[in-house]
């Protein structure tokens, strides 16, 4: 299973189901160990959107009540290789896993009022890609696009998706709230 990649740099593989295999074990990794603190744990980015290729990090969105729920459970999620980074946008907390030493990242965790709108992003954009075989595959042109361009500069390949995913949350909510469907 091919999971991690070097902190800057893009690198795109075709989808396998192991990631979906991991994105179930750690999910219920942190539920286990946060316990009642977390009111549910998603797999979510590119990596849960079959069929498409992907960076080898597995995304997962943990939806809480309140951020000290979480933040409470620092140290003994540390010491199962989950530490903690920053907030690195408002209403949301970044934990990550992987090989520090050798600047490689495997999985990143976003943590999240449960039912917030960001939560809700997370959750609506991967169940409306996975239903709508064209979006995802024009997705997964652009980033094969942007790759191509920003080999070596993740930060670059990241702001070149923007317009892109703030236009398809406009439509996975729009989807959602027509549609009726829930997880």
């Amino acid at each position: 299973m091919s999971i991690g990649l070097k902190s800057k740099t893009v690198i795109l593989e075709p989808h396998q189901d192991e990631w979906d295999t991991e994105g179930r074990r750690i999910c219920q990794k942190i539920k286990d160990i946060l316990g009642f603190d977390v009111v549910d744990v998603q797999h979510v980015g590119s990596t849960s959107i079959h069929g498409i290729c992907a960076k080898p990090i597995i995304d997962v969105a943990v939806g809480v009540r309140a951020f000290e729920d979480i933040r409470k459970h620092d140290v003994e999620l540390a010491g199962y290789g989950i530490v903690y980074r920053k907030e690195d946008y408002p209403g949301q907390h970044l934990y990550r896993c992987g090989d520090f030493e050798n600047s490689i990242i495997t999985h990143y965790i976003h943590v999240v009022i449960y039912d917030s709108d960001r939560w809700n992003d997370y959750i609506d954009l991967r169940d409306y890609m996975n239903c709508h075989e064209e979006e995802a595959r024009a997705y997964e042109t652009l980033k094969q696009q942007l790759y191509q361009r920003f080999p070596d500069d993740r930060e670059a390949y990241i702001e070149g998706k923007s317009d892109f995913i703030t236009s398809e949350i406009k439509k996975a909510r729009k989807w959602r709230k027509e549609s009726g469907k829930s997880e």
